[in-house]
């Protein structure tokens, strides 16, 4: 038996690849092709109007261009001008014109692609690997291709490919194909039967009566094929094949909810320009398939995505808004970019949602009912809340499955979040996100789905991704063909709402998974990319001061409120956070481009900020002198938070003291005592309070330590364990000088070289503050080595403290668990703070994210813990010379810390004071009593003049906290993150009292809490 199901199985492979497939499209005649290769501007796409000799005095030179001859140097433009006519005895709907670019790769992506134009530069369809047709719309033949030239990065190899700058300048495709055909449709149709059947086949057992039926089918159905005539015979093979296809699927099958997706990267082996075409080209074939399948529905995420349709193909944007009206174009996802959301900040997090929802709501009247996130690399425990304030109730994600250790036990539960917000969630079973509905996946989405007898359907998003085009016309005839069919999963095309609708109903008692989805593997994101990752951290702070100060310059100044640039800033800062732009996975273009948009974005920022300091400075000025600003949402040396007072009127404390020490150094403050060797290492550091050490016998804080860094695969994807099996402490320094600061401070300098590196450390002790802060100047020339940063502390911790977004989790720093285990490089914000009752101790940062956190045992018995920062990284894989530069990294070292504390230092460290010139004593713009922290204040979104104070309870307690903010009011009210009164959403309102000096709210652990503030006024 099994030789005969071999025998027919290799029958029909062969024939339907060699034979059947290529009948399809029958050449009869050729066309005149002439090209212009764009050169002006490095290569640079030029607008279409232009190539298209629609704009200015002249059309562009094209020169005679056919089969065979090459194209495109790497990232380069070239258009063709392609023109022919029908031959008489074809009529136009029984033809097709095929183009082949040059594909070679095998795959749709990750090459040459093309978008085509008529004359007048109305888009037709994009064309790629899977999609290389084009109907006729009249005998005489018209277009216009756009071919871009990106070339193949996708091997996971060292390669100058991935910048314009580094890449080489020989053409690297060349052109294939380019001809009319008669489309037998007959044939097509046969070759879909064939196709979904065969596969059907492949996934039943052996000894199931079905498999045996099919397999004889189909083996007579080639029998009735004529090889010498495919067109002529096929019906009648189609028509042997109908008993079976008219056996429905039994009453029990899978229910499997297709929905026509294209996952496009907003940046991730080619640049942020070339996504622009992508999504064009993508969007382009599914508004023409929408056109041509009325049972297609396709769902689009990402409102970065349709605002460029919007700004460079509006004629495709008119189609998407039809289409959207209509259903059947969905937009998901509700968020500006799919972003990371391991790294992004609280405010940021909530503005993904904000600009998106608001997008969607503004163009198409929409709210996405679904957050959806299907690749980026783990999902922070701060999510369930924001989704469900922004409007949301279900989320999606499939990049779970690709854990390395633990199979997540569940396709469809109840995710809550660290508050205790809980939203439905699913992880399709069909793993993947760029499903093709072939007979192995549905087969796959069937027996791997864990939550049988609880319920019985799943979603599959289909479609080829990253400019492969998306849904075919051949993935819609495997779903035609699957939507009742015994042996098959039940698949049907529709929206992701109507999954999850139905999903909810049937669940009963959903599965509760508590926390963060943390993913097992892409563990070096955190890290790769260090100038990107410092860029976010300082944009995210620079736009919470940019809109604090401008608000309050806004009401006691009369400053405009730059609304339109703080806009345009943030929806780029928010592009920049997307999950292979901020994880440091991009190639080398896309980060240059990213550094170089952070630096603008610097300058815009403070410019902002100046202007709003000073128009408050002469609103509240006092004198001449200087004023310092405290944006943070915490005091700091007698300035309280949120204020701005002069310079003169700050109590100057008794300053640091400093005395030599074995070749080190003592320093000492009121609340701290610290020792410095010989070796600029931290060899004690005394808590005053409680007069407790803070590192263990014989260890040292402020230690380096370098790591080789060669993961298995995905370089600047992943840190695998194994990379702690080998380490150098960098001890050795070059010089070590002390020195006291007029401010009262002391600073020890040193210099530490290795290898072809080195690092300058300031370390700084200064009046009243309970630690230490260490100044890291790198210039970075290591590959594949990690740089860690390394604390340890005398503290038995069975967990430790990280900062996420609007709060705070706990990780074991035991490994239990196979789970615990995994957790070897986490993510924190801010800070990390490890303790045991009545004594703990942080660190913090200004711009890295990678960290970890163990127990050793300790001499004198028990434990302690080490809390390591990974600073640097030197992956060459897709950027070969990653973070090759100066970084400067900042921490501090928090000695008797609590939570409380922690996080003071940590926006402390991340919101530094500024000075401006004169003396003024400017109001706090709010005042909080209570067990809040405030995380954002900035005028409403619908100028109203409005103001929105968020804030959250950090520590995880429930409390009650008054809220007084630094101008007048008439009323306030709660809102949910897109500003709407809470009763429109699904949450317990926080607001208990609104007075009309101060608004008291009563808060749950985590809680974020959005207020109104409306009649504003000085």
């Amino acid at each position: 038996m099994h030789d005969r199901q071999s025998e027919i199985e290799n029958r029909v492979r062969r024939v339907l690849r060699e034979r059947l497939t290529p009948a399809v499209h029958t050449p009869v005649a050729g066309l005149t092709i002439e090209a212009w290769h764009v050169e002006g501007g490095g290569g640079e796409p030029v607008d279409p109007p232009i190539a298209l000799g629609l704009q200015g005095n002249s059309k562009p030179a094209y020169e005679p261009f056919g089969v065979g001859d090459p194209w495109g140097p790497p990232w380069g433009t070239s258009w063709l001008h392609v023109t022919g006519t029908l031959p008489e005895d074809v009529q136009p709907e029984d033809a097709e014109i095929v183009v082949n670019l040059g594909w070679q790769y095998g795959g749709a992506g990750f090459q040459a692609e093309g978008l085509v134009y008529r004359p007048d530069g109305s888009v037709i369809k994009g064309i790629n690997p899977f999609n290389e047709w084009l109907k006729l719309e009249s005998r005489e033949i018209d277009f216009y291709i756009e071919a871009a030239a990106n070339p193949h990065v996708a091997d996971w190899k060292a390669t100058e490919l991935g910048d314009k700058l580094t890449a080489p300048t020989e053409p690297i495709y060349k052109l294939i194909r380019a001809d009319i055909n008669v489309f037998h449709e007959n044939v097509w149709e046969l070759v879909a039967d064939i196709d979904v059947l065969a596969q059907l086949a492949k996934g039943l057992p052996v000894g199931e009566p079905r498999k045996w039926e099919i397999l004889l089918a189909l083996d007579h159905a080639l029998d009735l094929v004529d090889l010498a005539d495919i067109p002529g015979s096929a019906q009648a093979a189609r028509e042997s094949l109908k008993p079976v296809f008219a056996k429905p699927a039994n009453a029990s099958a899978h229910q499997l909810t297709a929905t026509g997706h294209a996952h496009i990267d907003s940046a991730w082996l080619w640049p942020v320009r070339e996504t622009v075409r992508k999504v064009a080209r993508t969007t382009a074939n599914q508004v023409n398939l929408l056109e041509t399948y009325p049972d297609h529905v396709y769902a689009m995420s990402s409102a970065q995505q349709y605002e460029w349709i919007k700004e460079r193909r509006p004629e495709v944007y008119e189609k998407v808004q039809a289409a959207v009206a209509e259903g059947r174009f969905i937009p998901v996802g509700g968020m500006w970019v799919e972003s990371d959301t391991n790294m992004v900040g609280s405010e940021a997090m909530a503005r993904q949602l904000i600009f998106g929802q608001n997008f969607f709501q503004s163009e198409f009247g929409v709210l996405c009912d679904e957050v959806w996130l299907p690749d980026s690399f783990g999902y922070s425990g701060a999510l369930p809340q924001i989704v469900k304030l922004a409007g949301a109730q279900y989320f999606l994600t499939q990049k779970i499955s690709w854990n390395t250790v633990n199979k997540f036990p569940h396709h469809t539960f109840m995710w809550e979040g660290i508050d205790g917000t809980r939203v439905f969630t699913h992880f399709p079973p069909v793993d993947t996100y760029n499903a093709d509905l072939s007979g192995r996946e549905l087969d796959h989405a069937v027996t791997n789905f864990r939550d049988k007898g609880a319920s019985s359907h799943s979603l599959a998003p289909f479609g080829w991704g990253d400019g492969g085009g998306g849904p075919t016309r051949e993935m819609l005839q495997r779903a035609r063909r699957t939507k009742d069919l015994e042996g098959s999963a039940k698949v049907t095309i529709r929206s992701p709402k109507e999954f999850f609708d139905d999903a909810a109903a049937e669940y009963h008692s959903p599965a509760v998974w508590k926390g963060e989805l943390y993913l097992e593997i892409h563990r070096g994101t955190y890290t790769s990319q260090a100038k990107t990752k410092q860029g976010n951290r300082r944009s995210e702070h620079l736009l919470r001061e940019a809109e604090q100060w401008s608000t309050m310059a806004a009401i006691h100044a009369g400053l405009a409120y730059p609304y339109e640039e703080l806009a345009r800033i943030w929806k780029l800062v928010l592009l920049q956070q997307f999950h292979d732009i901020l994880p440091g996975s991009a190639i080398a273009w896309v980060h240059r481009e990213a550094r170089e948009n952070y630096q603008q974005i610097f300058a815009d920022l403070t410019k902002i900020i100046d202007a709003a300091q000073q128009a408050l400075v002469g609103k509240f000025g006092t004198g001449e002198g200087e004023t310092i600003f405290n944006g943070a949402p915490v005091s700091r040396a007698g300035l309280v938070a949120l204020s701005a007072a002069p310079a003169d009127s700050r109590v100057i404390s008794d300053p640091v003291s400093l005395a030599e020490s074995d070749g080190g150094y003592l320093i000492s403050n009121s609340k701290v005592s610290i020792t410095i060797d010989d070796h600029g290492l931290i060899t004690s550091a005394v808590d005053k309070a409680t007069g407790r050490e803070t590192l263990p016998a014989g260890k040292t804080a402020n230690l380096l330590q370098l790591h080789a860094d060669f993961p298995n695969a995905w370089d600047a994807w992943d840190i695998d364990e194994f990379y702690k099996h080998t380490v150098t402490d960098l001890t050795e320094i070059e010089g070590l000088k002390a020195e006291q600061l007029p401010d009262g401070s002391v600073e020890v300098r040193l210099r530490r070289t290795f290898n072809n590196s080195s690092v300058d450390q300031v370390l700084t002790v200064r009046p009243d503050e309970s630690g230490v802060e260490i100044s890291n100047d790198i210039d970075w020339h290591e590959q594949e080595k990690l740089l860690k940063l390394a604390f340890p502390i005398d503290v038995h911790a069975d967990s430790a403290s990280y900062e996420i977004q609007f709060g705070h989790l706990q990780r074991p720093t035991h490994e239990n668990t196979s789970w615990d285990t995994a957790r070897f490089e986490v993510c924190a914000h801010r800070w990390v703070q490890v303790g045991e009752t009545g004594f703990g101790a942080a660190v913090a940062n200004d711009s890295t994210y990678g960290h970890d956190v163990s127990r050793h045992p300790h001499p004198d018995g028990g434990s302690y813990s080490v809390v390591r920062l990974s600073l640097l990284r030197g992956p060459r894989y897709p950027d070969p010379r990653t973070d090759q530069d100066r970084h400067l990294v900042k921490a501090r070292f928090e000695v008797g810390a609590d939570v409380a504390q922690a996080i003071n230092a940590g926006y402390q460290l991340n919101l530094p004071e500024r000075r401006q010139s004169g003396a003024a004593q400017v109001p706090a713009i709010a005042r909080v009593d209570g067990p809040v922290i405030i995380e954002s204040i900035k005028l409403a979104e619908d100028q109203s003049g409005d103001v929105i104070v968020r804030l959250y309870e950090p520590f995880g307690g429930r409390g009650r906290a008054k809220i007084t903010p630094g101008f007048g009011y008439g009323s306030v009210s709660e809102v949910d993150l897109l500003e709407r009164p809470i009763e429109q959403v699904d949450v317990k309102p926080a607001l208990v009292e609104a007075g009309a000096e101060s608004a008291e709210v009563a808060v749950r652990p985590f809680q974020i809490v959005s207020l109104r503030f409306s009649g504003v006024k000085a």
